[in-house]
């Protein structure tokens, strides 16, 4: 088995594509992977060849301003633009299925780590057409996730760049992918979540309740939703949790 990593470019979103060699040209189900804030396409190949390997081809997108996209923002500018990179990732998602929906594709599954599990459950919020979802590190209130990253900037003495109607326009705009605000959405589908208790950069709490309200939707199959804890982890996804999370997203396509 020879898995092969391929540069290119779909609809202006430069991505890298995984599958197995002799696989290229089949029409396969998909799995896209999202990467974290500040990181790249490149560092979630461990995950894609994990999920290549069991006959899946897998994209792994650059974000907005990440990887060959990158504007040279530091740090703080990047935060200051954090949910317009992931509400353009969102965007973009429906551009990638309507160019797999043209090569016949009609299984994908979506997962992601950090800003990219963000994203993740932004999708699922919006798209019924994505089948499963592997969320690490992420988190499903948007609106209390922006408002607590906007008091952390003001904290730490940053005056934040935008008025009190533009604050209002944003969070009015996360509601709308806001899953604890719309759990109904979904529907059933299976998702596995992963998180750090001692997670500092996306806290642990919020995604922990919000499984614990919505595991009660799955009470006929609880085997669809799922949750891995781990006790002594920060901002990581250990090697055990990546391996499950890329037998989630295969397992889901291949059914």
């Amino acid at each position: 088995m020879t898995v092969i990593v391929k540069e290119e470019n779909w609809s202006n979103i430069p991505l890298l594509h995984i599958v197995e060699e002799n696989l290229e040209n089949s029409n396969l189900p998909t799995a896209i992977f999202l990467h974290g804030f500040t990181s790249a396409k490149e560092h979630n190949l461990h995950y894609a060849y994990n999920i290549a390997k069991q006959g899946v081809r897998v994209l792994l997108p650059d974000a907005h301003l990440h990887g060959v996209r990158d504007e040279n923002l530091d740090e703080v500018q990047l935060s200051l633009r954090f949910w317009e990179i992931v509400l353009t990732s969102i965007e973009e998602m429906k551009t990638l299925h309507q160019e797999l929906s043209a090569r016949g594709t009609n299984k994908i599954t979506v997962g992601g780590t950090s800003m990219g599990g963000i994203t993740t459950l932004g999708c699922l919020t919006v798209y019924p057409w994505i089948d499963a979802a592997a969320v690490m590190m992420g988190s499903p209130g948007f609106v209390e996730l922006a408002k607590a990253q906007m008091s952390q900037f003001e904290r730490r003495g940053f005056k934040l760049p935008i008025t009190d109607e533009e604050r209002k326009s944003l969070l009015d705009t996360l509601s709308i992918f806001d899953l604890t605000k719309h759990r109904s959405a979904l529907n059933h589908r299976p998702v596995l979540f992963y998180h750090g208790e001692q997670d500092s950069v996306v806290p642990y709490e919020p995604t922990f309740n919000f499984y614990n309200a919505v595991k009660e939707d799955y009470a006929d199959d609880v085997e669809r939703f799922q949750f891995i804890s781990e006790p002594s982890a920060g901002h990581t996804v250990s090697r055990s949790a990546m391996l499950r999370a890329s037998d989630w997203l295969a397992s889901y396509l291949k059914e």
